[in-house]
């Protein structure tokens, strides 16, 4: 059996007590999570925080990202600032499986005050199943990727 991808995992304060259950679920699954935080009761931006997971995940450090923040929106916005990121956030499993297999997406952004716990594990499992399909997909991937000018 492959060893489990390496999995950047943060949120700002809104997100820390569903972060800290994808935490535990993931391990329990047999994942390596890179936990950057915050801790409990400590105000963080969420655009440090984005940046920081999508840091690791873009150097190669961690294979995929899962960042959180109140709807999910800000923390996606600041994670795909960064190089070679393509996060989507999600608030169904199909979505979740689309961006994998369609966008080839490294980052999976939740909303907290969206989803709850139930939910919000489904569409990680999701997530972390699908491979991109890559074929037609793979072109506009690569236009994703390409700077606007």
């Amino acid at each position: 059996m492959p060893t489990a991808p390496r999995i950047a995992l943060t949120s700002d304060h809104a997100a820390i007590p569903l972060r800290l259950a994808i935490a535990a679920h993931l391990t329990a699954q047999g994942y390596a999570v890179a936990d950057i935080g915050p801790a409990e009761g400590q105000s963080t931006p969420y655009p440090e925080q984005g940046r920081a997971a999508a840091q690791m995940v873009a150097s190669g450090e961690c294979r995929f990202g899962i960042i959180l923040c109140g709807t999910g929106q800000g923390i996606m916005m600041a994670a795909n600032k960064v190089a070679g990121i393509r996060c989507g956030v999600c608030s169904d499993t199909f979505s979740a499986r689309m961006i994998r297999q369609h966008n080839d997406a490294n980052m999976l952004a939740l909303g907290a005050r969206l989803v709850g716990e139930g939910l919000a594990l489904e569409i990680v499992e999701a997530f972390l199943a699908a491979e991109f399909e890559g074929g037609r997909h793979a072109a506009r991937v690569a236009m994703i990727e390409t700077p606007a000018g």
